[in-house]
């Protein structure tokens, strides 16, 4: 189970791994981004470079809370609580963090009680 913490503002991250095509692993924090849906990823341009990811698309247009966005599609590795997942990221300009998107509400459960201090992330058996 992945266990996160309450940003300042309510903010929900996580520390996620992101493995890159050599081999090596980065721990980053992650702002779990209930607004970004259409992914599970996004990540700065700038990010990308020690990752050295597969580029599988390029110039894709979103909306985002910024306005219109151009994001490249990059075939990543990503670790969350000991389990390795092939997704496909975002990478942009101007991301201030790393987002995960609501896409892992497909796979995941999201548990949240702000009172008790509790957000958890988790696998749902049978996926």
């Amino acid at each position: 189970m992945g266990v996160g913490a309450f940003g300042d503002n309510g903010e929900l991250w996580f520390e996620i791994q992101m493995q890159a095509a050599n081999g090596d692993v980065f721990s980053v924090e992650a702002l779990f981004d209930t607004g970004f849906t259409a992914g599970w990823l996004a990540i700065n341009t700038q990010d990308l470079e020690a990752l050295e990811w597969l580029r599988i698309a390029a110039q894709i247009f979103m909306t985002t809370a910024r306005g219109e966005g151009q994001f490249n599609l990059y075939e990543g590795k990503v670790i969350i609580d000991d389990t390795e997942f092939t997704i496909p990221v975002h990478v942009g300009d101007d991301i201030p963090d790393t987002l995960m998107g609501s896409a892992w509400l497909d796979i995941m459960q999201l548990v949240v009680n702000k009172p008790q201090g509790i957000l958890t992330l988790e696998i749902v058996k049978g996926n």
